[in-house]
C-alpha cells in the first residue's frame, strides 16, 4: 500500500470512529457480516493472512473480506485501534437503529425471552451474555443503569454477535412487555418452573442482585441451585444456566 492509500485509509477510519462501532478482530467482524452488520471500512496489517484465516474458518465471508479490507502498516494499525487484536484486523461499522431494536424487543408473540441485565457493572460480562443470547437465539439482551452495552470492550466479549440480536439500554419502565422472571436467592428453584417465551429473564451483579425496584415489579422470583456457602455464580454463567433451562421448559415448545 503506497503511502498515499495509508494516508487516505486513516483519513477514512477517523472519520467513521466517532459514531460507529468497533469490531475488534476477525471473529468480531466474521459474526457483524454474517449477521447484517454494514462496515464503513476494515483495515488489516496482513491482508493476506486473514484471508487465509477466513477461508479456513469461515468461507461464507471470504469474498467479502477480499473486497472490504485494506491493508495498512503495522504501524498505522497500532496508531487506529487501543490494541491490536492477535488476528491483526479490524473494522468500524453502523450500529443498528435503536428504534429498530426497540421494536424488535417489544413485539408481540415472542418465540424466545429477552435478558435484562439490571445495571451491570463489567463490560465483558456484558458481552458474554450478548454471545450467550445470540447463541441461544435469544429475541435480546437489554440493560438498565448507565453503561452501554455497545462499547467497545462488550462488543469485543460479545465476538460481534451483538448484530445477531437485539440489544439496547432502557430504563425499568422502558422494559419490553411480558412476565418477568427475576433471579433472587430467595426465589423458587428454577428447575420446578417452566419459563415462557414471552419472558423477560432479569439479572443483577454478582455483588448486589437486582435493585428493589425491578424486584417488586417481579411475576415470580427464580433461585439457581448452588451449593451453601458459594456466594455467587458469574453473570454469563447464571444466564446460561436460566437459558438451558428455559430450552428445556415444557411451555417453550423446544
Amino acid at each position: 500500500m503506497s503511502d498515499d492509500q495509508t494516508r487516505d485509509a486513516v483519513r477514512r477510519w477517523q472519520e467513521a470512529r466517532p459514531d460507529a462501532v468497533l469490531l475488534d478482530g476477525f471473529h468480531a467482524l466474521k459474526h457483524a457480516l454474517r449477521f447484517g452488520a454494514e462496515p464503513r471500512i476494515a483495515v488489516a496489517s496482513d491482508k493476506d493472512a486473514v484471508l487465509a484465516l477466513a477461508r479456513d474458518l469461515a468461507g461464507d465471508v471470504t469474498d467479502r473480506l477480499r473486497d472490504l479490507v485494506l491493508e495498512v502498516p503495522a504501524d498505522a494499525l497500532r496508531e487506529l485501534v487501543p490494541r491490536v487484536h492477535p488476528t491483526r484486523i479490524a473494522a468500524l461499522a453502523n450500529r443498528p437503529g435503536r428504534d429498530a431494536n426497540v421494536e424488535s424487543l417489544r413485539r408481540l408473540p415472542r418465540t424466545a425471552p429477552v435478558i435484562v441485565l439490571d445495571n451491570p457493572r463489567n463490560l465483558g460480562n456484558v458481552g458474554a451474555v450478548v454471545r450467550l443470547a445470540a447463541g441461544f437465539g435469544a429475541t435480546g439482551v437489554v440493560t438498565t443503569g448507565d453503561m452501554d452495552p455497545w462499547h467497545p470492550n462488550a462488543v469485543r466479549a460479545g465476538a460481534g454477535l451483538h448484530y445477531a440480536t437485539a440489544v439496547e439500554q432502557l430504563p425499568l419502565d422502558e422494559l419490553p412487555p411480558g412476565p418477568l422472571y427475576v433471579l433472587d436467592p430467595e426465589g423458587d428453584d428454577i428447575r420446578s418452573v417452566p419459563i415462557p417465551d414471552d419472558a423477560l429473564i432479569a439479572f443483577g451483579s454478582e455483588r448486589h442482585g437486582v435493585s428493589p425496584e425491578l424486584r417488586d415489579r417481579a411475576t415470580r422470583l427464580l433461585a439457581l441451585p448452588m451449593r451453601p456457602q458459594v456466594s455467587s455464580y458469574n453473570l454469563a454463567t447464571s444466564v446460561a444456566m436460566a437459558l438451558f433451562h428455559w430450552g428445556n421448559s415444557e411451555t417453550s415448545g423446544h
